[in-house]
Order: structure tokens, then C-alpha cells, then sequence
């Protein structure tokens, strides 16, 4: 009898720690991942209808009109024609603003933010260009003598006045083509991508919504974070205000010999806005959609956690008022108060601990890019 009723304590405290275990298990934030049934898909899906293919199409329509000016300006040289020009590319960059951040799929394979915005441009190297016409563009060696920082030295500095630019150009067939060459390499790579959108690889995209490594959804965040830190904070206000080499670089700043109308702070800011819009699903093509932020509200709600996504629009909010007093050129900025620029960057910084470390963490994904500056 006596080992029959330690047989049945033990079976009663197995029940008992099983229950344990049990009841455990429902308690909130315990296992979060595994209850997590927000509809990534449909996310996904209102990120490519909605911001990519849209944002895409709207892009090399601006590059349409971008090679028509170049081409009406090599053959009708005069200063209309250069002005029409200066128009054209002002538009482009700016809506080039908008697509920069999606540097996945066939935009990833064939380095399209490197062959159209890489700054700044070697002026050197692209008069050596047009005048020995023995250059090849799609050479990993020529990224920094060709798209938007290249087209705004030949359009802007190749001498003071804008009739002496145009005197240039009459007299030097090398001008011509290479300025020519430089708008349809935008287009052609920007339609290359585009075909690629919307001749499948949007389905592929869309269906891949699992949350392995490799899914649609972990690419993209890891995409659309290493967009923000290196390039929108980090290109545009951390390395022209001296944050990495501890000495400011005013000639680093981006559209930098747009100087009669300088573009460099509303290519920031529309930047800046492309990129929060997309954090919050806000669409000028098709209207609201799902969203990170939204999928941070749902994470939270599941596991009574921290509001990250208020906290991240509180810091956007934050940055957009900051931002607000620099000066229309930020080349200017810098050299004549950089502690603007400097502020800017600690505004922006914040959001990068938002979401490099808490939002990461709350959705499970796991930085697949070197972190070379510390952040």
C-alpha cells in the first residue's frame, strides 16, 4: 500500500506541475511570437500598391521629363533651354526622394541608389570624361561621376554665369553626350526596376509574408533601417555637420552646386517625410493601410507593452520641428552655425534607438547589416 500511494503522489504533483505549465502559458507576453496573427500580408501588400510601384512609376515619369529637357538642351542650346533643364532635375531629385528607401529585389541587384545618388561627385573625373569620351557607366569604378550629383555640377558649376555654361556646351560635343548619357542611365535603371515590380516579383514579394530571416517583411525593415541611419541621417545631416570625422564637411552636403536655388534641406525633408509616411501607412496614391506602426500597436495590445509606436511619432514630430530652422542651404548651415545641424542629427538619433533596438526587438527581427558607426 505504501508504494502504491507514493506511486500516486508522484502522478498527482506531475498533474499539478503540468498545470503550472499550463497556466503559465496564457499569461500575457509569455510566448508573443507565436500568438502574433497580425496580417503581414496585407501590410505588404499596401507597401507595394501603395508606396513602391506607384512611388516607382511616378519617379520615370520624372525622368521622362528630366531626358526630354536634357535632350531638347544638347540640341537647342541656350539658357531657356538650361533653365528648363535646372527645372526638370529639381523635380526628378525630389521625387527621387521618395523611392530611395526601397533598395530591395532588382533595385538591390543592380545598386541603383549607388549609380544615381552617390555625393560628392568627382568633378575631376567627369570633365576627363567629357573630354576623352572613354568612359563606362555601368563600372562599380564610375559611381561617383554619374546620376543626380553629377548632372548637378554639369548643369550648375562647369563655369559662373549660365551664359558661359551655355557656351560650353556649344563648344564641346563631350559636354553634350555625357550629360545626355547621364539622364536615360537614370531611366534605364529605374525602368529596369520598375519591369521588374510589375512583371512578377511583386506577387513573389507580397506572398512571401512568413518571419524568417529572408521574408519579405524582415527584409524590408532591415532595408528601410539601414536607408534611415546611413543614408537620410547619416549622408544627409550626420557626415556635412562632422558626427563621424569630428570635422564639419560643408562640401558634402547633397545638391551642392544648386546654390542660386538651393534644394539640399527640401530634398532632406522630403525624405524625411517619404520615410515617416511609410512608418504609418500614409499613402498619397491610394489612402491608408497597414503599417509598422500599426503592427507595433497590435504587438502591444497582445503583450501590454511599451507604446513604440507613439514614442517613434513623438520623436518624428520632434525631428520635423527641429529641422524646421535650417537654413535653405545646408551647405551655408553648416559652415555658419553647424549646432543646427548638430541638433538635427540628436533628434534624429533617437528614432534610431527606437527602432534599431525596441522596435527590433518587439517584432522579432534581428539586424542583418553591419553596424559601422556604433548606433
Amino acid at each position: 500500500m505504501e508504494k502504491i500511494y507514493k506511486f500516486s503522489f508522484f502522478i498527482f504533483l506531475g498533474l499539478l506541475s503540468m498545470t503550472w505549465i499550463s497556466c503559465g502559458d496564457d499569461e500575457p507576453g509569455t510566448d508573443v511570437e507565436s500568438k502574433d496573427q497580425f496580417d503581414r500580408s496585407a501590410m505588404i501588400e499596401h507597401w507595394v500598391d501603395g508606396f513602391i510601384i506607384p512611388g516607382y512609376r511616378s519617379y520615370l515619369e520624372a525622368l521622362d521629363s528630366l531626358e526630354s529637357s536634357t535632350q531638347k538642351f544638347v540640341t537647342v542650346t541656350n539658357t531657356s533651354s538650361l533653365n528648363d533643364l535646372r527645372n526638370s532635375y529639381r523635380f526628378a531629385y525630389n521625387v527621387w526622394q521618395e523611392v530611395s528607401m526601397f533598395e530591395i529585389g532588382k533595385a538591390e541587384e543592380i545598386s541603383l541608389r549607388k549609380q544615381t545618388n552617390v555625393y560628392p561627385t568627382d568633378t575631376d573625373r567627369i570633365l576627363e570624361n567629357t573630354i576623352n569620351q572613354n568612359y563606362n557607366l555601368a563600372l562599380p569604378s564610375n559611381i561617383d561621376v554619374q546620376g543626380f550629383p553629377a548632372i548637378d555640377f554639369l548643369i550648375h558649376a562647369i563655369a559662373d554665369t549660365d551664359q558661359a555654361i551655355v557656351d560650353q556646351y556649344l563648344a564641346n560635343e563631350g559636354l553634350r553626350n555625357y550629360l545626355s548619357d547621364l539622364s536615360l542611365r537614370l531611366k534605364s535603371l529605374t525602368n529596369e526596376v520598375y519591369t521588374d515590380w510589375t512583371s512578377g516579383y511583386a506577387e513573389i514579394f507580397i506572398a512571401d509574408d512568413g518571419s524568417s530571416a529572408t521574408s519579405s517583411v524582415n527584409r524590408m525593415v532591415n532595408d528601410y533601417l539601414f536607408y534611415y541611419e546611413r543614408f537620410l541621417r547619416g549622408s544627409k545631416i550626420a557626415i556635412p555637420a562632422g558626427i563621424f570625422s569630428g570635422t564639419p564637411l560643408a562640401n558634402n552636403v547633397e545638391a551642392l552646386y544648386t546654390t542660386s536655388f538651393p534644394i539640399n534641406k527640401s530634398l532632406y525633408l522630403s525624405a524625411f517625410s517619404a520615410f515617416r509616411d511609410f512608418f504609418e501607412g500614409r499613402s498619397k496614391y491610394i489612402g491608408d493601410g497597414p503599417s509598422l506602426a500599426a503592427y507595433l500597436d497590435y504587438i502591444k495590445d497582445l503583450n501590454d507593452g511599451n507604446d513604440i509606436a507613439a514614442a517613434l511619432i513623438d520623436a518624428m514630430d520632434n525631428v520635423s520641428a527641429v529641422s524646421a530652422s535650417l537654413d535653405n542651404d545646408l551647405e551655408k548651415q553648416v559652415i555658419e552655425d553647424n549646432s543646427k545641424m548638430l541638433s538635427t542629427f540628436e533628434a534624429m538619433q533617437v528614432i534610431t534607438v527606437l527602432m534599431k533596438v525596441d522596435m527590433l526587438s518587439v517584432l522579432n527581427i534581428s539586424v542583418d547589416y553591419v553596424d559601422a558607426d556604433g548606433d
